[in-house]
Order: C-alpha cells, then structure tokens, then sequence
C-alpha cells in the first residue's frame, strides 16, 4: 500500500489514497457526538487538487453543519413544513404539499447538502415544458424558503436557488368592467338587498373574498370612516378557518369613500351579529366566501354581464383608484400588496393609457401656446436641427 502522506492545511487535511487519487478535506460541523463531519474534493494530482480545496474552504468558510445536513431533501421539505405551517393558511399549507410533490421526483432522494444549483436550475427547465410559468415560479418561492431556513438551522452553507434562471412572469390580461359595464352591475346589485352591500364595500375597497367576508364590526370605526383589515376567513370540509390576511401587508387600515363609511353605519344599527356580513343561515357565522362567489355568478349573468371571477371586482377597483388618479404607492397599501411594483405591473394597461392621455394633453396645451407652425419637434426634416 501507497504510503499515506498528511499535511496539515488549516482546519483539513491533503492526502493521496490508495488508489493514487489525491482528496483534500476540511472539517464543516459536527455530530451529536462530538466528531467531525468532513467535506472532501479530490484530483488525481496534488497540484490540482490544491484549487480545488482553496475553493472549497472558501465555500464552507464560518460552517457548522449538523448531522442533519445528510437528510434526504424530500424529508427536510417534509419537516420545515410541518414547522413552518402554523403560520400558513390552509389554502397555502395545501399548495406548498402540492409543490413538494412536484420537487420530490427530481431532487427529493438527493442529500440536502448536495443539492446544488445546476440540479435545480435542470429541475426548473424540466418543469417549464408541462407547467405554467407561475406554477414553476410558485414551485421556487417555496423551496427558496425551505432552503433559506435549512440555512439558518446550519444544514446547508448556501441557499442553491439562489441565481437560478426563473421563466419570465407572463400577467394575463386582467378581467375587469368599463365603466358602462359598472353602472350596469350596480344597478344590478340595488335590485339584491341581502346582497348589495358586500358588494357594494368590494367595489369600493378591492378587498380579497375571504377579508371582505372576514370583516368584525369591530374592525369599523364609525367616527372616523376607517376600516382595519386583521383577518381572513376560508372552509375547509365545512369547517370554519379564521387566519391573517394572505400577506404581512395585508393587515390594513383603510380610509373608506364617504358612501361606503355611511352605508355601514346604517347597516350596523341593524345588524344581529358580530360579523359585518353574517351567514344567512346562522348569524353567528360569516358569509362563506363561496356563497358570495356563487352570488356573483347568479347576478353578472341575470344582468348580461362578463362572467367575472371574484378576485375581477378587486380589479375594478384598482382600475378605477388608478384611472382617478390615485398613486400605485397609496394603492399598494390599501390593497394589501407587498410592494407598489406588483401594483403597478397589475395595472400597467390603465398607467398605459393615463400616459397618452398625458401626451395628448401636454400636445395640445403645446400647440395652443405655440401655434401649430411654431413647434419645431414636429416639423423639423430628419438630419436638420431645430
């Protein structure tokens, strides 16, 4: 047998094996036990190993990894989730199970400790041939999580989502009612007493089905017109779930229109129950958010309306917040979205057309104060300065 040879390299150790490869290792963590847990490279000669394990310690550098770093990943997506799910909505707890599945084919016997970017980024491509472009994206924001939290419990050194190559978000164009279509509706909505005020407080707030439904009368304030959005609601198999809001932005005080903020004072001077919008089977409860989605459907149809889905009226709003002026910051928070980019990427056909109504605007101001001879951007000749 070769003779070993050890030579000391920081916290590792280069040494050739008996098969004449050379391996170079450093210590990452350690078990329960006390021993070390090693991560190795190897080259088939001391020169090139030497890259290798200056690499290596680099990636490792400040590690304190766990036995619990050789889990299989399907496992760890198992566990973290189980952790991680009082927090969650059931309606989300379910998804993520779904994007498990999803992942567990392609990586889920894999090591946690040895997945790797280039094993996700193939997952990601293989996906994007039978999934839509937001179920692969939604499949990454989920194990991005997981992963981020196999950090922090010091099962993996670096989170291999990161820098991935995701498919391009792809908004389809949102459903929503021309203003036409809207006096149409709520004329509709004067002819349903039991249900024109919850659609009525959608139409002016764009709250989401379960928040609209989920709404207290303590959550109204009466003398200043405000409403706070603490909680959203949802069944499952017939049983009542009260959660938070679908985002931390979603907890929510909003300043009501005048007319909203006056309707609900009126309704409250009647109201047998606790919840704005009560079951009408058992006032003790709240409105299912199905029941006023079916309620939807009855009424766009008996009006002659675009079959909307619920989720449009939250559209309508934003469309009409926008095309009146109101700023995508200032409409972010009232709709509970994290950040005014998605406002915006939501709404880009109504800021589209606010901008050539701009243009035209300022032309014809132009033109007025100059004369139509008298603007040089439009009649200078190509090639000549104006």
């Amino acid at each position: 047998m070769a003779k070993t040879k050890r030579r000391p390299n920081g916290d590792g150790m280069v040494r050739k094996r008996s098969d004449g490869t050379w391996e170079g290792r450093i210590v990452v963590g350690h078990r329960m036990d006390g021993l070390p847990i090693y991560k190795s490279v190897f080259a088939k000669t001391q020169k090139a190993l030497m890259p290798k394990l200056e690499q290596l310690k680099r990636d490792y550098a400040g590690a304190e990894l766990t036995e619990d770093c050789r889990m299989p990943l399907g496992d760890w997506l198992d566990l973290w989730l189980s952790e991680y799910s009082p927090n969650l909505r059931p309606s989300t707890i379910q998804n993520y199970q779904n994007h498990i599945r999803t992942v567990n084919p392609f990586l889920g016997e894999l090591q946690i400790d040895r997945v790797t970017r280039v094993d996700v980024q193939k997952m990601y491509n293989a996906l994007r041939e039978r999934l839509s472009v937001s179920t692969v994206r939604a499949v990454h924001m989920m194990l991005h999580e997981a992963m981020s939290a196999a950090v922090r419990r010091h099962l993996i050194v670096a989170n291999p989502t990161e820098g991935v190559k995701l498919p391009k978000k792809g908004y389809a164009p949102i459903q929503i009612l021309n203003n036409e279509q809207l006096d149409r509706f709520m004329a509709a909505i004067r002819e349903e007493p039991d249900w024109h005020d919850l659609f009525y407080v959608e139409i002016t707030t764009g709250l989401r089905r379960g928040e609209l439904c989920g709404l207290r009368w303590e959550d109204f304030d009466e003398n200043s017109g405000k409403l706070t959005v603490r909680r959203s609601i949802n069944y499952e198999k017939k049983a009542l779930q009260i959660g938070k809001p679908k985002t931390d932005a979603g907890k929510r005080t909003i300043l009501l229109p005048a007319s909203t903020a006056e309707l609900l004072r009126a309704r409250h001077k009647t109201s047998p129950s606790e919840w704005i919008f009560p079951s009408f089977y058992d006032p003790a409860l709240p409105m299912k958010p199905q029941s006023a989605y079916n309620a939807l459907k009855r009424i766009l149809k008996k009006a002659g309306l675009p079959n909307l889905k619920f989720h449009s009226l939250r559209h309508v709003f934003g469309t009409q917040a926008i095309s009146a002026g109101v700023d995508a910051k200032t409409l972010s928070t009232i709709l509970g979205h994290t950040d005014a980019s998605f406002t915006l990427d939501c709404y880009t056909h109504v800021s589209t057309d606010m901008q050539r109504n701009a243009a035209a605007l300022i032309g014809g101001i132009a033109e007025d104060i100059l004369g139509k001879d008298l603007m040089p951007w439009q009649n200078a000749k190509p090639g000549t300065e104006a």
